[in-house]
């Protein structure tokens, strides 16, 4: 049995993660959020210590080190984007391993200075990748792997997921902390799409707003182009008259990727290998983070050749945010 300390356990994702730790049998010390919305840590570990200040955390980790079994094995971060560097390093100076959430960072250079402090301490950062264990993608993986190698595939990425103007007035909505939308929600699909077609050799951006995003990558095998939106007026008619506020497809060479189940327990199975000394580490989640770079800092390109269909949705203006 592992013992884990949590960091950011009123947000959205921690309870994946503190089921995570509970399927597998570990043990939860103690957890830390500014906020004091944590009734879920009832479901899994009622025991552990909560607090609201980072520096009586810090203080109880350091109290416990005497004890018997005190020492934390294990930080899981689930903070927003702009912490997580700090949050990591927070657990590597514990002498502790790292489980961070996606975007492990915002910057390249944030994974050569962590990469650093790895040697320095004999700690691991480990991301949460789980897209590459959904049975869907793992398939198609494989299915790559064994077709020409100097194939080179045309793929449409959109993934439209309807937020409220709840949206902009949370850290989300703030592009220095969250990275702005194609970090904020498609980190995880540059990183399937870079695992399985392989480095980046060129790109292009079409659309960049405070909603929706739109571009064109080139993979090593594969030509991509993604469109990614929170804005609910962007999701097809034939979906919404079904009742949806989410729209995720995948096609290559024009046929649909079926992957709209099979997210059940990926967490576990994240944690699962991570225990295994198998998990994914700064190596695996350079190149993803290397793209959300280049996309924020990347020029608008007229939209000619080969562009996402909906790149031309007209924009509805926000009353809480200015489109360029």
């Amino acid at each position: 049995m592992k013992n884990f300390a949590l960091i950011g356990a009123a947000g959205y994702i921690a309870p994946r993660h503190l089921k995570a730790i509970y399927e597998t049998k570990n043990n939860l010390i103690a957890a830390l959020d500014k906020h004091d919305n944590v009734g879920v840590l009832d479901s899994f570990f009622p025991d552990a210590k909560f607090f609201t200040e980072t520096e009586l955390f810090d203080r109880h980790l350091e109290k416990i080190k005497s004890l018997k079994n005190g020492h934390i094995d294990f930080f899981s971060i689930c903070t927003p984007n702009y912490l997580h560097d700090s949050h990591i390093r927070i657990a590597l100076r514990r002498g502790a391993d790292a489980i961070c959430e996606k975007p492990l960072v915002l910057n390249p250079w944030n994974i050569e200075a962590l990469s650093r402090m790895e040697k320095n301490t004999g700690n691991k950062v480990w991301n949460v990748l789980q897209l590459r264990l959904h049975p869907s993608i793992v398939k198609l993986k494989k299915m790559i792997e064994k077709q020409d190698p100097k194939k080179i595939y045309d793929i449409d990425l959109t993934y439209i997921t309807s937020r409220g103007n709840w949206y902009y007035t949370s850290w989300k909505g703030n592009a220095e902390k969250s990275g702005g939308i194609a970090t904020n929600i498609g980190v995880h699909f540059f990183d399937m799409l870079g695992w399985i077609f392989g480095n980046l050799k060129n790109m292009k951006l079409h659309l960049y707003e405070h909603d929706r995003a739109s571009g064109f990558l080139e993979f090593d095998k594969a030509r991509v182009r993604w469109f990614l939106s929170i804005d609910y007026d962007t999701i097809p008619n034939h979906v919404k008259s079904t009742g949806q506020r989410t729209y995720r497809s995948i096609k290559i060479e024009n046929e649909e990727l079926e992957f709209s189940t099979g997210f059940k327990d990926l967490h576990t199975r994240v944690y699962e290998q991570i225990l295994n000394g198998k998990g994914f580490g700064l190596e695996d989640t350079l190149n993803s983070i290397e793209i959300i770079h280049k996309i924020r800092n990347c020029t608008i390109s007229p939209k000619v050749g080969d562009y996402h269909p909906f790149a031309k949705l007209s924009l509805k203006k926000h009353p809480f945010k200015k489109t360029k």
